[in-house]
């Protein structure tokens, strides 16, 4: 999907991780899996996952979202994303994916567990803007709103893989 970054809004959510492990022995397996949103707001196919091996740039995630939050008596929408980037740096390890055409939105996501002045965090960077007309005319109504309630649900969720986190 086709985005100027300069005309998209920023936004950098995180939390920190209460751990005694050092960074280099917290187990970020369940982020490469895409393990990062709890399964009542989506699911979804990797296309790693379905060739059975790592995540690499070029890969595809099929979302489904469920709108409200429940599997059950919901609107599920489906959408599609491309792994752009692979983060693994000493201190920093993560992704980033891009958006496909048909997204609700547009633009770049990047999920990172990051050691930062002697604290662990985890964040999620976006660049984004309305996918469509649709989303542009109900985004400050409900996709604002909803994609916030989202992202904290998400970062509760990977804490708390994180703070459970050990390498064997």
């Amino acid at each position: 999907m086709a985005y100027d970054i300069s005309r998209l809004k920023e936004k950098v959510s995180s939390i920190v991780i209460s751990s005694t492990l050092a960074f280099e022995n917290l187990d970020t397996q369940f982020l490469f899996d895409y393990k990062i949103f709890p399964s009542n707001i989506l699911t979804f196919l990797t296309q790693w996952e379905n060739e059975k091996r790592k995540m690499k740039a070029g890969d595809t995630i099929v979302q489904q979202v469920f709108i409200p939050p429940t599997k059950l008596f919901s609107q599920k929408l489906i959408f599609g994303v491309r792994i752009k980037e692979i983060i693994d740096e000493k201190s920093r390890k993560g992704f980033s994916y891009e958006t496909i055409e048909g997204h609700v939105e547009k633009g770049i996501s990047t999920f990172t567990v990051e050691e930062e002045e002697g604290k662990i965090v985890f964040k999620i960077k976006t660049f984004s803007g309305a996918g469509n007309l649709l989303s542009k005319l109900v985004g400050p109504v409900f996709s604002v709103p909803y994609q916030t309630f989202c992202t904290n649900k998400a970062l509760e969720n990977c804490k708390r893989q994180l703070e459970i986190s050990h390498k064997t």
